[in-house]
């Protein structure tokens, strides 16, 4: 019984270090200007967006791959967070990843908050709208150089808005 109860404390010690990461959300690069975080409820959100939409941006689901045209999107213009409309990607730094969901090689600067996800088990890196806390996808290691990161993002998350076109203004 000893021996049960030594082994259960050093994998309490393992695990423990991890715990504060869970809870924190670390704002990737910093903003021109700081973002104020919304405080509008759920309830609004799904009065204003589809099913699907508020599924994946509220509740965290994920699109089945190849769903979004935005997958194809290869214009000059800015991708948007499909809830607050707050600017998140720009074009030039989107890339074909071959996964089936738009991916992207970094934010735009204090745009995006990650998080520690523990849903599939493995810890991943997950990502929101600082605006609205919006889901938005997953960061990965694996994407092309200089900074190594491929930022997979859900469509239906996102607006594209063409470069010739004006940003709609946010929600509020």
């Amino acid at each position: 019984m000893k021996r049960r109860t030594l082994l259960q404390m050093l994998g309490l010690a393992a695990v423990f270090p991890l715990v504060p990461a869970c809870f924190r959300a670390q704002v990737v690069g910093e903003a021109i200007t700081p973002i104020t975080p919304l405080n509008k409820p759920h309830t609004e959100w799904r009065k204003l967006l589809s099913s699907r939409a508020y599924q994946i941006l509220f509740e965290e689901a994920t699109e089945r791959p190849e769903s979004s045209n935005l997958v194809y999107e290869d214009r000059a213009g800015i991708f948007i967070c499909a809830a607050c409309y707050l600017p998140l990607f720009e074009s030039a730094h989107k890339y074909e990843s071959w996964t089936g969901w738009p991916s992207f090689i970094q934010p735009i600067a204090g745009h995006v908050a990650t998080k520690i996800d523990f849903k599939m088990i493995w810890p991943r890196t997950e990502y929101h709208c600082v605006r609205c806390g919006g889901h938005q996808g997953h960061v990965f290691r694996d994407g092309p150089s200089p900074r190594g990161e491929r930022w997979c993002n859900n469509g239906i998350a996102l607006k594209f808005v063409p470069k010739d076109e004006q940003l709609p203004a946010l929600r509020s």
